[in-house]
């Protein structure tokens, strides 16, 4: 504002005096020009008054009559604005006045530019997605359409500044960039909330930019496979839920199966959010609060998990003043053994989205989630891994990542035993990066040996190392694989050498092979290879050996785990026709068509389990039908 005339606008007589709203700065004022203002602080030399919450300067004694206080008002001149920014003022005394109000002419500036703006005054506008209360400042982070800055906002040490602004406003903040930490952080001098059509101007902008943003991006496939490829929009629309949800400051809480296709699933995923959290948001701790990948020991969501994800959930809202999480499922989550965890869910605003590759019950699943792709819901099977898809799926959020990922599917592959044409494609991408076949079988095992002992620890640096993603050490990757390869190896030796003689054989009338081992009572407990692995490779050595259809039963008191090569099975189905015939059985589980898990009551135990090979008699063979992720389903 330049004006200096004494007169209004309308050519009288009457003296103008100029009241700025809130966030005027040096920018609006002139010299000559009468303002009202507000006495802050008195000395000896004279008082100190605001005429904006950043405008202020000096009253010197000589140009006082009478006495003031802090928070007194007054109509002043402004005498002077000095070289080094102070003001000085004049009071002006006037009987009649017309008051002009003024607002500031600013522009909003985007918080993806504030690192050009260090030490400056600058105005911003977005949505507040998340408050914290610290020892000192109130945070209160505000997304605009490039980004998310934190703002710090001081009433008094740990009181909360602005107490009627909520996560979900939208507000306009005045203040000054300033550096800390090696990050960006306004320090707030105003903060308003926006109302009526100001309001509804900034959440058009903000959701047309948000829109824009979350856009996946376009990615061709790392091999030609049109079964996968029919797959990928809905991949994208996952993919853009979850740059979204980004970009809203929402946490992302991955479950995945802790086995190698689990592993191999969830780090590329973790890898790009990670790096897109990055690059939108300014609080260097963004990456810890907005992402957490957790493993979990069974192929489905149990209610253990559920429990304490949504505690840990709950705490943060309330102590970090967070959005609920969105849960991402990776490698389990398609089941109706999933549904009792996904209820609990529904309690609470937390979005699920699912990518898994076991034999699915969509009817029982769908009403809970927000987002579903599984091989199975367009005509595929299990020899898609969940690793696969979800390479491509990090792809299209940070596509710079893809020279990181090119050896992951082959990988995810090997680890569950998919026996898919592509297979073939997949090896030879991951040996034009320097992988060869027999170390990309150690890559599984390691992953496998390594999941066992984290057990729910997601050990996030040790399994990129493992798998090399990440990973900035390419030695010390190769001999930690070599390593833990072969102790795997070792341990496995050891245990099928104390099981292997009480397997038990018996031929079924359909000329099948069908071994079965008690490992509760014929293995080592407590240690690797778990129930599974141990059951899954008791089963590949007598495939091996035979040549011939192929099913093996481990068994303990209260579960079985079930493998089969060369027999038409279909092992979800054969559970719910179990749970049905079997009262008191309490027969539950399932898996993938040829490969599963089953639990019941201990006591029905050898009435489930003749049921169950009664089943498995009537099967029809199949040579061309091939298990999958034997020793890697159940840990169990």
């Amino acid at each position: 504002m330049t004006t200096s005339d004494d007169g209004p606008a309308d050519g009288s007589d009457t003296p103008v005096v100029y009241d700025l709203d809130a966030d005027c700065t040096l920018s609006d004022v002139s010299e000559e020009n009468r303002y009202h203002a507000e006495v802050n602080g008195v000395v000896d030399y004279g008082v100190f008054v605001d005429i904006s919450d950043s405008v202020s300067g000096l009253v010197h004694e000589s140009n006082l009559s009478g006495k003031f206080d802090v928070g007194d008002e007054l109509v002043v001149e402004l005498v002077e604005i000095r070289e080094n920014g102070d003001l000085s003022f004049d009071t002006a005394d006037l009987d009649e006045y017309e008051t002009v109000p003024v607002a500031h002419d600013y522009e909003v500036s985007d918080t993806g530019a504030l690192a050009e703006r260090v030490g400056e005054s600058v105005h911003v506008e977005g949505e507040v997605v998340q408050i914290k209360q610290t020892g000192g400042p109130t945070i209160f982070h505000v997304s605009d359409e490039t980004g998310v800055v934190p703002c710090a906002a001081f009433e008094e040490a740990g009181v909360r500044a602005h107490p009627d602004i909520d996560i979900g406003d939208l507000v306009h903040i005045t203040g000054v960039v300033e550096e800390r930490e090696e990050s960006l952080q306004v320090e707030v001098n105003s903060l308003d909330r926006l109302e009526g059509d100001d309001a509804a101007d900034v959440r058009q902008r903000l959701d047309e930019a948000l829109e824009q943003r979350a856009e996946p991006h376009d990615v061709e496939p790392l091999v030609e496979w049109p079964a996968l490829e029919q797959m990928f929009p809905d991949l994208r629309e996952i993919a853009k839920q979850l740059r979204r949800t980004v970009l809203e400051s929402r946490p992302i809480r991955v479950r995945h199966h802790a086995d190698g296709d689990g592993m191999c699933a969830s780090i590329p995923v973790e890898l790009a959010l990670r790096k897109f959290i990055e690059q939108t948001h300014q609080d260097p701790d963004a990456k810890r609060h907005l992402f957490k990948r957790l493993p979990s020991k069974a192929p489905f969501y149990e209610m253990e998990d559920v429990t304490r994800d949504l505690n840990f959930a709950l705490e943060d809202q309330a102590r970090h003043g967070q959005k609920l999480p969105l849960l991402l499922m990776l490698d389990n989550g398609s089941t109706a053994e999933d549904v009792p965890a996904y209820e609990n869910l529904a309690h609470y605003d937390i979005p699920i989205l699912v990518v898994d590759h076991h034999h699915p019950d969509p009817e029982a699943v769908e009403p809970y989630v927000d987002g579903h792709v599984n091989p199975y819901l367009y005509d595929e099977d299990y020899r898609i891994t969940t690793g696969m898809m979800c390479v491509e799926l990090a792809r299209m959020i940070a596509p710079e990542i893809t020279d990181d990922l090119r050896h992951v599917p082959a990988v995810a592959g090997i680890s569950d035993r998919s026996k898919a044409d592509a297979m073939t494609d997949y090896v030879d991408l991951a040996k034009s990066e320097g992988y060869e076949e027999s170390f990309l079988n150690d890559v599984g095992e390691a992953l496998d040996y390594e999941a066992f002992w984290l057990k729910y620890d997601a050990g996030r640096n040790l399994i990129n190392d493992v798998l090399n993603v990440g990973c900035d050490d390419e030695s010390r990757h190769r001999e930690l694989v070599s390593f833990l390869a072969d102790r795997a190896r070792e341990d496995v030796d050891e245990q099928l050498d104390a099981a292997m003689p009480h397997v038990e054989h018996e031929r079924l009338a359909s000329e099948a092979h069908l071994y079965r081992v008690d490992v509760e009572n014929h293995a080592y407990r407590f240690t690797y290879p778990p129930p599974g692995k141990t059951t899954g490779e008791i089963h590949d050595r007598k495939v091996e050996e035979t040549g011939e259809p192929v099913i093996t039963i481990g068994y303990g008191p209260d579960f079985a785990v079930l493998r089969s090569d060369g027999v038409r099975l279909d092992i979800p189905e054969m559970v719910s026709e179990l749970n049905d015939e079997i009262v008191g059985g309490g027969v539950s589980g399932g898996g993938h068509l040829v490969v599963g898990s089953i639990k019941f009551v201990q006591g029905m135990r050898e009435q489930v389990l003749d049921a169950l090979v009664e089943k498995m008699a009537d099967a029809e063979l199949d040579e061309d039908l091939q298990s999958t992720t034997v020793g890697h389903e159940s840990d169990d």
